[in-house]
């Protein structure tokens, strides 16, 4: 390859990375925290009554062949990276290791967010909640909730 050939897809290959940039970084931003997929009127707040939905549509676009239970493949779709299951383990969702997750196993799971930042109980968690929660108590920094199943 000439100097100047190497030169040239130096410099497409510079620029087609500074284009993609902002894209990449948008996405890890909204892969970050994942809430927003599952906030559906997009205020900020997240209730256990969303995330509840949000696992009855994963479920049904999950569920392929219609018999109401997801087998391994079909868990594994949801599985989607930014998804806030993209870590989910198929043996907590089927509780009792029969191989398959009904849908009364797979919606009525709590979420981790609301279990940390739900301050209050009332199944809502506010963005003063979440600040409640990170601001530091002391030296030794923010104060672990019990934690509970919401309703």
């Amino acid at each position: 390859m000439s100097h100047r050939n190497y030169i040239r897809t130096l410099g497409v290959a510079v620029t087609l990375l500074l284009a993609s940039a902002p894209i990449a970084l948008a996405q890890s931003a909204g892969a970050r925290s994942g809430q927003e997929i599952w906030d559906v009127n997009h205020d900020g707040i997240y209730t256990c009554d969303e995330w509840k939905n949000y696992l009855d549509r994963v479920f049904t676009s999950a569920d392929r062949n219609h018999d109401g239970v997801l087998d391994q493949s079909e868990f594994a779709a949801i599985r989607k990276p930014g998804s806030p299951l993209a870590d989910a383990e198929f043996g907590y969702f089927d509780e009792n290791q029969d191989g398959k997750i009904p849908r009364k196993e797979f919606d009525t799971k709590p979420n981790e967010y609301i279990l940390r930042y739900d301050v209050n109980g009332d199944c809502r968690v506010t963005p003063d909640e979440v600040k409640e929660v990170n601001t530091p108590k002391g030296p030794q920094g923010p104060t672990e909730r019990k934690r509970d199943l919401f309703h």
